[in-house]
């Protein structure tokens, strides 16, 4: 069976009859540069949200509004639902905290609150200092990126990623290059492009009028550019604990996920399936199911790996080679 493979830069044709081209897509389709994964993030004024359908419309990743300001009063209503319903949708999760402070003292007095706020929790993206107030740019660079540091290193000394939000003027005009260059940067720039190269930013928050399956009224929306879950899950960072040596991958297909990478996936193991590689059929589907799953761990298992659900450029390119081999 042949078809057309289209990823987000690039078609490719795809051959079912040949192991071989089977092989060679699956390294092609993991050396595309994907352009970006799709991201939202969310507070209260979304209202009631249905991550499920969040989900299920090809989203990857939401920032959460944990809170604002420096008193424990200020913990935004909806995030801890917003937190659950998320992860239980299967959405990697990072969350930020909007700053009042106007020195480096209350900045550090926002960051305990929100620390108290997201204690025992896991996020699979940094903890970001939202800084956007125009008596907060008033103070000058020096004291913003002040601001911006003790807030961060505070997060950063409890074992979490910590990052800022802020827009791309004031980020030229109020933040020191080093302090750009120190901590992840999200940036807001609603244009065509963003218009920032100064210093590498892992999410672009391109425009507040999105609107998704699942929310009601419009929304941020956000291109993520760095890998934050695989970064923070091996270095055992918010929440997560250290990577075993045994664990092949932390980034991958997982259960949940719904797209034209997943069904080729299942194409693969099905060929493993007949080679006897497997012992779990799977749907002729785009979904990682529990079926997907549990052959996946299989897979990992004969490999001598940590069974974690995850399937990725390596467990691939492994089993290609395992059926290249039967």
């Amino acid at each position: 069976m042949n078809f057309l493979y289209k990823t987000l830069d690039k078609t490719v044709f795809i051959c079912y009859t040949m192991y071989k081209d089977i092989y060679q897509i699956y390294l092609k389709i993991y050396e595309v540069k994907v352009m970006a994964l799709n991201g939202l993030d969310v507070s209260q004024f979304q209202g009631s949200i249905n991550f499920d359908k969040v989900k299920a419309a090809g989203y990857d990743f939401v920032i959460i509004r944990a809170g604002y300001g420096r008193y424990a009063n200020q913990v935004d209503p909806d995030f801890y639902d917003n937190y659950r319903k998320a992860k239980a949708a299967g959405l990697d999760v990072g969350c930020y905290w909007y700053s009042y402070a106007l020195t480096p003292n209350e900045a550090v007095e926002e960051a305990r609150v929100c620390l108290n706020t997201i204690k025992g929790k896991r996020f699979e993206y940094p903890i970001y200092f939202d800084l956007e107030e125009k008596n907060q740019f008033k103070l000058g660079r020096d004291t913003c990126s002040a601001m911006v540091t003790a807030f961060c290193e505070t997060i950063e000394a409890a074992g979490y990623y910590a990052g800022l939000y802020i827009s791309r003027s004031p980020l030229q005009n109020y933040i020191t290059q080093a302090v750009a260059e120190r901590f992840a940067l999200w940036v807001a720039e609603y244009d065509m492009k963003l218009n920032y190269t100064a210093a590498p930013v892992g999410i672009w928050q391109n425009t507040s009028n999105y609107m998704v399956p699942g929310i009601a009224g419009n929304v941020d929306h956000d291109y993520g550019y760095i890998d934050y879950p695989t970064i923070i899950k091996t270095k055992g960072l918010n929440g997560y604990p250290k990577t075993s040596p045994n664990t092949l991958e932390l980034a991958g297909y997982k259960k949940g996920d719904k797209n034209d990478g997943v069904y080729i996936y299942k194409k693969l193991l099905t060929i493993a399936y007949k080679k006897g590689i497997v012992t779990t059929t799977v749907d002729d589907n785009n979904v990682f199911g529990d079926g997907t799953e549990k052959a996946t761990n299989q897979i990992l298992k004969k490999l001598g790996n940590d069974q974690n659900g995850i399937a990725g450029p390596k467990l691939v390119k492994k089993l290609t080679d395992l059926i290249l081999k039967g």
